[in-house]
């Protein structure tokens, strides 16, 4: 007697790209070519394992080739087109594939799609493989390998390896199915118990005070409250209290956010500080004048708003500058919780420096084994890992490609533990596009974009990933953005606006951004300069720059080719910054051949 095979129980991808191509060359499918393009990338993405990332930001600015200011409120084109596809496939489904084995659909609410076999046959379920990496860390915090755990599988390679367990192959070839389970034992307590972070800082927005026409000022100190509130709740990093009389008693991290409104006819001030409540010192202050004639007062207080929320809570705001060298002091300490870890990591990026780098690096290597399930704290260990590559000739680091996995692993358990997290989604966007996935990257920066479009570290951090990828208009604009909310580091962005500036052939505007970054940040800083320097024909000025960095960077200028085309993505971006080298006198490497 044979015994049959039992098929998984959910389709394969293999099925699922078969049963598409029948979907789009049938003629019961009716959609327009926008709807089949919409189709065709939630599945990809769905495939892919990136199913996380299908926002309407996302299908928004990939798809129907909207910008970064795409507001998913007012533009409901994404909602559209679902419902439209959604009743397409239902027609399909009625008229020509009533005898389809695989049915594709997608649920009302979201953009996910959902696979299934028409008759669904139960089968025992396949355990995922469980990794230690335990050792793993143990060896990088001497010489620094771990190495890669897996990759994503596009379609090409499916045919070969699904007969060797469908189910297995596809919870391999996605990370955030196998690293949380992965992972899972990591470093655990000694103690048993599961760790907790430590208290984030908690920011208690006060009750704004009002002065002049009782009624109106009154109003328009409660909307900018509420206002406020919002803003500030996006922003993963802070706990935001809004009763004063909950909060907890008064520690050396925690905030009261505090003001008042004052209308003289349509004059209109806002005021705003930011009091520590351990001693009642004024962290911060500021205020915001405006004039109801000329703008609406919904403008006035979501303007303010945002620039009173990014102030305060964005990664070098004034919540975390405010005790970084008191609560960063002793990070070496056993004790040492993820908030400290996180200012260490801070107070790194401010100053770049070896020893900085190697404090904030042990430092979150300890938080992660203390607290597994602090996001950020993978988040941050992540792109502390990325910088021993990218930033290496500062830093004087080795890179490897082992080193790039372990940022790689460390950003997939962050996103395996919040994949909703826009520091995360930073993390991700960061591996990704210096592992060359520029695809996965710019999904999850659009991602990271859209939960918090006011953390002016995403913004400028997806801006440049944007830019670098080809996109120089909308990269650009979010750049500017970043720049004009003076987002930190000091004189970080400056550099991107320099090269935004070369690629438009503004050689004028691209010198003068470049010398106001800060050229000491990152060498490669100084390459970008040479190269307007050489664009614009300046040899005296050229030459000096390039006796800095064969002087302080003889690394770099060995590997120009190589550090060039991991940030620019287009040959032709490429180009144009080697031609600008090669007038000021670089000699660069011919480009490796790939004919053979």
């Amino acid at each position: 007697m044979s015994s049959a095979i039992a098929k998984p129980s959910k389709p394969t991808a293999e099925e699922i790209y078969d049963q598409l191509e029948r979907i789009l060359a049938s003629e019961e499918f009716h959609s327009p070519e926008r709807g089949r393009k919409f189709l065709q990338f939630i599945i990809s993405e769905a495939l892919a394992g990136r199913s996380e990332f299908l926002k309407a930001f996302t299908i928004a600015n990939e798809v129907f080739g909207r910008q970064v200011n795409f507001d998913a409120q007012n533009d409901p084109v994404v909602r559209i087109e679902a419902g439209r596809v959604r009743r397409a496939l239902e027609r399909y489904y009625l008229i020509a594939g009533q005898a389809d084995e695989v049915t594709i659909t997608i649920p009302k609410g979201g953009y996910r799609p959902c696979f299934e076999y028409a008759h669904n046959v139960p089968t025992p379920s396949l355990a995922a493989p469980q990794f230690d990496l335990a050792p793993a860390i143990e060896r990088h915090r001497d010489t620094g390998p771990l190495h890669s755990l897996g990759q994503s599988f596009g379609r090409p390679q499916l045919s070969t390896t699904l007969t060797l367990g469908t189910a297995l192959l596809l919870a391999a070839a996605s990370l955030y199915i196998v690293l949380p389970q992965a992972l899972s034992g990591w470093h655990q307590n000694p103690s048993g118990a599961s760790p907790t972070e430590a208290a984030e800082p908690r920011v208690i927005v006060e009750s704004f005070e009002d002065e002049g026409s009782a009624n109106a000022a009154s109003d328009i100190a409660r909307g900018l409250r509420d206002e406020i509130i919002g803003k500030l709740a996006k922003f993963d990093d802070i706990v935001v209290v809004a009763d004063a009389s909950k909060a907890e008693q008064p520690s050396p991290n925690a905030y009261g956010l505090q003001g008042n409104v004052q209308l003289d006819g349509p004059r209109l001030r806002l005021v705003a500080r930011l009091v520590r409540q351990s001693d009642g010192a004024v962290i911060w202050a500021n205020n915001y004048d405006a004039d109801l004639r000329a703008q609406s007062k919904l403008e006035i207080l979501t303007g303010a708003a945002e620039e009173i929320a990014s102030t305060v809570a964005e990664p070098y705001g004034a919540v975390f500058q405010a005790d970084t060298d008191a609560l960063a002091r002793h990070p070496q300490s056993g004790d040492a919780d993820a908030y400290a870890c996180r200012l260490a990591y801070y107070s790194y990026r401010r100053s770049m420096n070896a020893q900085t780098h190697n404090t904030a690096r042990d430092c979150l290597q300890r938080a992660t084994e203390l607290f597994p399930k602090s996001a950020a704290s993978w988040a941050l260990l992540s792109l502390t890992y990325l910088d021993e590559m990218r930033f290496r000739y500062k830093l004087g680091t080795s890179s490897t490609d082992e080193t790039l996995e372990l940022a790689a692993s460390a950003a997939e358990r962050a996103a395996s533990l919040a994949p909703n997290d826009a520091r995360v989604l930073e993390a991700l966007m960061q591996v990704s596009f210096f592992r060359n996935d520029v695809d996965k990257a710019l999904q999850a920066g659009a991602a990271a974009y859209a939960m918090n479009p006011n953390d002016t570290e995403v913004a400028g951090e997806y801006g440049l990933r944007l830019a670098m990828s080809g996109k120089w208009q909308s990269g650009c604009e979010l750049i500017s953005s970043a720049v004009n909310k003076n987002a930190g580091p000091k004189g970080y962005y400056e550099v991107g606006m320099a090269l935004c500036a070369l690629m438009r052939n503004d050689v004028r505007a691209a010198e003068l951004w470049s010398r106001m970054s800060d050229l000491e940040y990152n060498p490669t800083h100084h390459l970008v300069l040479l190269a307007i320097l050489g664009t614009a024909g300046k040899t005296a000025d050229a030459r000096q720059e390039r006796e800095w960095l064969n002087a302080h960077a003889s690394g770099l200028m060995k590997n120009i080719r190589k550090e060039v085309s991991l940030r620019l993505q287009r040959p032709e971006d490429q180009e144009a910054f080697f031609k600008g080298l090669r007038a000021a006198g670089v000699a660069i490497e011919p480009a490796a051949d790939t004919g053979k």
